[in-house]
């Protein structure tokens, strides 16, 4: 951006994601050569009316657009498939919605308040033989965490080809 503007101009690049519009978004910038700090300071606030506000280096912007650009829509597609186990283990989709959306709030609420690391979070959730660990196995069986890292490999690679042009 810098390359296309005229010389001293002072450019902030944001990434916001939709949660902004129900003012819970993640929102990540950098900040170009010419930023002065009160440029920086008036862009933090702005957006911090939005969510939480990330400063990242330029480089890092392609992987906050596939972490929490992109992120959204990877929760929605996990929300959506745990209501439909519910559903299919006989619970009506309200309820199966429901109950998965507000786990997945309260174990992100969990993770930020406590400070924890999530797999330490995990596994006090993880009763030795019991539900959860049966469940955990299921996923590792089906690749989901390496599913999910390699979500994100692609969103960056298509980010990068999208700058090309």
């Amino acid at each position: 951006m810098e390359a296309c503007a005229s010389d001293g101009t002072r450019i902030i690049r944001a990434m916001p994601n939709t949660p902004c519009m129900v003012l819970a978004g993640v929102i990540a910038y950098s900040t170009g050569n010419g930023v002065k700090d009160e440029d920086e300071e008036a862009a933090r606030m702005l957006l911090s009316g939005c969510g939480s506000v990330y400063k990242v280096a330029e480089s890092g912007m392609n992987a906050v657009s596939a972490i929490s650009g992109c992120g959204p829509a990877y929760m929605f597609t996990a929300l959506d498939a745990l209501a439909d186990a519910g559903v299919a283990m006989g619970l009506s989709r309200k309820t199966a919605l429901g109950l998965a959306a507000e786990t997945m709030r309260g174990a992100s609420l969990m993770l930020e308040r406590t400070g924890k690391h999530p797999m330490a979070l995990r596994d006090e959730v993880t009763s030795p033989g019991g539900t959860t660990i049966a469940a955990l196995n299921a996923l590792d069986e089906c690749g989901f965490r390496n599913a999910w890292i390699q979500a994100v490999k692609s969103a960056v690679r298509r980010a990068e080809e999208m700058e090309e042009r």
